[in-house]
């Protein structure tokens, strides 16, 4: 769907969610003001039971004219009512009749999405779909309209602590938000109130000694305040991890920190709210959200239960998912011992099609570059001995010349192959971002390539020898491989990708 497929409406109502925050009236501001732009009859609004009253929001929609309206009922039907950062229906959105509906959001699906409908779970921010949708009706993003995306990301990520997709990196590469405001913005955050509930939250942790991570509660508030309360408890000498939540109307948000290389808050959050919500960050901050909707599904005695109850279902869940996590999960550092690696089957790679490219050739060697994918960004220096390599699922490692050409038969033939988001180059120095497609071409395995590997029967971790810092992260039925004459040059390989790239010797 693309915002000019609404242009054949004429009265048109943009919606965000009651008690709408930064990341809802910017979504919504943006759609807003490229139908005021076309000429349209457009308004923009929220109800509920509550006008907008916390003072970062209110200065925000003074400042950059943002022309949210408090309704209790409309005047007639729209011929369009779009809702922004939001499901039509949901228990959070007052429902409106309208002859059409459009739904433009990046929560978790949770019901039966209308004909007109732009849904990207994962993004960090509801205005980084409505930049990106903007972008490709290359339509003048004001300056105003640019603050307002950038504090809308800022907000739902966290101050920009649980960033997960490319698409949000890049939208804050190319905006130039109004710092001074962002950060006067930044110091109306925390009220009395809020520095009272940070300290009771501190004061009922649950401590788990053996793999030193706290799990605390917090009453509802601002998401902000629950990473203020994480930060300042993961500064105590003996917490490695903390989780903070809060249960909210329309379900749980949480935030986590970390301060070890063994626990990755990135990946961590995203696996307290598999099925159940949407998680994300970084390797030492991320947070997540579990959809109400989600939580009566997998839990059959959530809808009915009181707030109490609620929260006791909660704290249970997260409880014993944190459990899990930790005392269920094999941590692999230095590779594998060759004793170990001679019980393991033998195979070798087939001769698939995937993409390579030499940084040398566009970019001055010894220049610092990241990488950016949808599986996150990676550290690189340019260097004539190393090649790029990009595998079947857009995934971007580094190999040594030798060895690529050793295993691969490089071709000059463009690689083509169609990706959620194609990897891109931004040069650290100068800030110029670079799209890697038109530098990368097909390289074709010859087979050489031989390794050992067994199918994982629990998850695990891998430091590689590459990176002692980060971890690789299997699930049950992925790969623990490593080379066949080499088995501390140890990796994970998804399965899905392993059944297509593999056979058995």
């Amino acid at each position: 769907m693309r915002l000019s497929d609404f242009l054949k409406y004429d009265d048109i109502v943009v919606q965000c969610h009651d008690n709408p925050d930064a990341d809802a009236l910017a979504s919504g501001f943006g759609i807003y003001e490229y139908l005021k732009a076309h000429g349209k009859e457009v308004r923009f609004i929220y109800s509920g039971r509550f006008k907008v009253s916390k003072s970062n929001l209110t200065f925000f929609i003074l400042t950059l004219n943002i022309p949210i309206e408090f309704v209790t009922e409309l005047d007639h039907e729209p011929e369009l009512l779009i809702t922004s950062d939001c499901f039509y229906g949901e228990g959070n959105v007052k429902q409106f009749p309208a002859k059409n509906i459009a739904v433009i959001d990046h929560h978790m699906i949770s019901k039966e999405l209308p004909e007109l409908s732009d849904v990207r779970q994962g993004m960090g921010s509801c205005s980084t779909i409505v930049w990106d949708m903007l972008r490709n009706e290359e339509f003048e993003i004001s300056p105003d309209l640019q603050t307002a995306l950038y504090y809308g990301l800022f907000t739902d990520t966290n101050e920009l602590n649980e960033i997960n997709h490319p698409l949000d990196r890049d939208m804050l590469d190319s905006i130039n938000p109004d710092k001074a405001l962002i950060k006067r913005l930044c110091n109306m955050n925390l009220s009395l109130d809020e520095a009272k509930i940070a300290g009771i939250a501190m004061l009922g942790v649950e401590y788990h000694e053996m793999h030193r991570y706290a799990l605390l509660e917090s009453e509802p508030c601002d998401p902000n305040i629950l990473g203020l309360i994480s930060d300042l408890f993961l500064s105590v000498d003996t917490v490695d991890v903390c989780l903070v939540f809060s249960v909210l109307d329309a379900g749980v948000k949480f935030s986590v920190r970390s301060c070890v290389p063994e626990v990755n808050a990135n990946e961590l959050a995203d696996y307290m709210s598999r099925e159940i919500g949407s998680g994300g960050g970084h390797g030492d901050k991320a947070g997540g959200f579990l959809q109400k909707e989600l939580l009566i599904q997998q839990y059959d005695n959530y809808a009915d239960a009181d707030d109490k109850t609620r929260r006791y279902i909660v704290t249970s869940i997260l409880r014993e998912k944190l459990h899990v996590y930790f005392t269920e999960t094999d941590i692999i550092r230095n590779g594998l011992s060759e004793d170990e690696a001679k019980t393991m089957k033998r195979y070798r790679k087939l001769p698939v099609r995937q993409g390579y490219a030499c940084l040398s050739e566009f970019l001055p060697e010894g220049t610092p570059v990241l990488v950016r994918t949808l599986e996150g960004d990676t550290n690189l220096k340019v260097s004539d001995d190393n090649v790029v390599m990009i595998g079947m699922r857009g995934e971007v490692y580094a190999s040594k010349r030798e060895v690529f050409e050793r295993n691969y038969q490089a071709t000059d033939e463009l690689y083509d192959m169609e990706l959620e988001y194609f990897p891109t180059v931004k040069n650290s120095i100068t800030g110029e971002t670079v799209p890697l497609a038109p530098h990368a071409r097909i390289c074709i395995s010859n087979g050489g390539n031989i390794i050992r590997a067994r199918a994982l029967n629990r998850p695990a971790k891998v430091f590689t020898k590459w990176n002692r810092d980060e971890y690789f992260k299997g699930e049950v039925g992925d790969y623990l491989a490593c080379k066949a004459n080499d088995p501390e040059d140890a990796y994970i390989i998804n399965k899905e990708i392993f059944k297509e790239s593999y056979e058995e010797i």
